[in-house]
């Protein structure tokens, strides 16, 4: 395997849908820091909207922090929660601190990149995939009660897809005092794309669908807009997030 540095490139679309007269979804990269963040609000009123852009803004600025620091380095993984976890924190205590607020959070999936070194991740169910030699390979899993009982082997994926409890997910950012999410790292090769979607992408195209547009050589604003529009064609009943992330020599 070759040992040259890689270098990132990444873009991003985000996109009501058909259906949802707000987007509580939201976004943010920084490349020369190597964070990528997607989030997917809930809550009622715009409660869901404050939380994932509150939870965005929170983690770009403690993530980005590291490359400044110059005290003794610290652990991915370790930075990782502990952002998670202060960014959990002001989304709770803001919703304490305002009852038309009580209940709202969001979900959580990002991308932390030092150099080969990669970390994903992930609260809820928003989703990190990917793609290596047209392979598509989703590194996250669900905290959704559908996905747990499939996990489990109570329910059939084809039985998840058609249940009333698919939107029910079990572990949220800001609802709650504390929260623990799961930690993957991976190392990356040349070519690797990276996939970061809430979820309205998700329910719309298969795995299946996914691997093969983004098998299709275009610049990455492109491919993020041919996601977005699919999901739109085939329903569009959420909001749809999405951003990819090359490595490159």
């Amino acid at each position: 395997m070759s040992t040259a540095v890689l270098h990132y490139t990444a873009a991003a679309v985000t996109d009501r849908g058909r259906k949802r007269p707000s987007n509580e979804d939201a976004f943010g990269f920084s490349v020369e820091e190597g964070v990528y963040l997607v989030c997917d609000g809930m809550g009622g009123a715009a409660a869901g909207e404050i939380a994932s852009s509150l939870a965005v803004d929170e983690l770009l600025r403690l993530l980005g922090r590291r490359a400044a620091d110059d005290g003794e380095a610290v652990a991915m993984p370790m930075l990782a929660a502990e952002a998670i976890g202060m960014a959990n924190e002001a989304i709770f205590s803001r919703s304490q601190r305002n009852h038309k607020l009580n209940g709202m959070g969001t979900t959580l999936v990002g991308l932390l990149v030092e150099e080969r070194r990669v970390w994903v991740v992930n609260i809820g169910d928003s989703r990190c995939y990917r793609l290596r030699y047209r392979r598509l390979e989703q590194i996250t899993q669900d905290h959704s009660l559908v996905e747990e009982q499939v996990r489990m082997g109570r329910m059939t994926r084809s039985e998840a897809l058609r249940s009333p409890l698919r939107n029910v997910i079990t572990r949220a950012l800001g609802t709650q005092g504390k929260v623990t999410p799961d930690i993957f790292e991976l190392e990356a090769e040349p070519g690797d794309l990276y996939l970061l979607c809430s979820d309205g992408l998700t329910r719309e195209l298969t795995d299946a669908l996914l691997e093969s547009m983004l098998s299709i050589d275009l610049p990455l604003d492109a491919l993020c807009a041919r996601l977005v529009d699919a999901a739109k064609k085939a329903g569009g009943g959420d909001n749809i997030t999405c951003i990819l992330v090359r490595a490159g020599e």
